[in-house]
């Protein structure tokens, strides 16, 4: 069955809006400019674009859509346990917001920890923000990803649970409104993609795990 072009999650706030700009057509067609302007909008943030996956098991495609603000070595003791590169990636408003797994394998870690709601583009919102972490065991390396919220995304949703398998690409979770995806791959990784560089969800090929 083919799959719905606007995340599930974005239906209610659809119809909501547009009963909204029905209604208001009804009363005149200038009241009804902001809410079609704000549906047309929420039409767009929700979109859930189909995409080819690239790549092999090896294969590191980025988890979200948006720019690549740093690529940094760190020490990452929640999951990984040990050195780490970090990459991170600003999204704004306008970028798919559906979370994608960056490599296949089964969901070992997660956990949500509450925070600030600095703007995303500020680089240590990984650290202060309200953000949910998810660590995926590929079966010879461990991979985190956090969904950081930001100044607008007040709203995580993680739908993988611990004990999920994922595929490489598959859809986990979603940011509304404005916020940041992080990445962190374990030491010996090859990451192929630098500061300024757009990246898409499942499409982007950001790096390659050891051997």
């Amino acid at each position: 069955m083919k799959r719905p072009i606007i995340a599930r999650e974005g239906w209610l706030f659809v119809a909501f809006l547009t009963v909204i700009t029905a209604v208001a057509v009804l009363v005149h067609w200038a009241v009804a400019i902001i809410p079609g302007v704000l549906l047309l909008f929420t039409i767009w943030f929700f979109r859930d674009p189909e995409r080819p996956i690239p790549g092999d098991d090896r294969t590191v495609v980025s988890p979200a859509d948006g720019r690549v603000m740093f690529v940094r070595e760190v020490e990452e003791p929640r999951f990984v346990q040990g050195k780490a590169i970090m990459v991170s990636i600003f999204l704004s408003v306008f970028d798919v917001h559906i979370n994608r797994s960056p490599v296949a394998g089964s969901v070992a870690y997660r956990t949500y920890e509450n925070g600030k709601f600095l703007a995303a583009w500020d680089e240590t919102v990984g650290e202060v923000n309200e953000r949910a972490y998810v660590g995926i065991d590929t079966g010879r390396h461990r991979v985190l990803v956090s969904q950081v919220a930001g100044l607008l995304a007040r709203r995580i949703l993680t739908w993988s649970k611990v004990g999920d398998t994922l595929t490489r690409g598959e859809r986990f979770g979603l940011i509304r409104f404005g916020s940041c995806t992080q990445i962190w791959l374990p030491a010996g990784s090859t990451v192929t993609v630098k500061p300024g560089d757009r990246v898409t969800g499942g499409g982007t090929v950001v790096g390659r795990l050891p051997e």
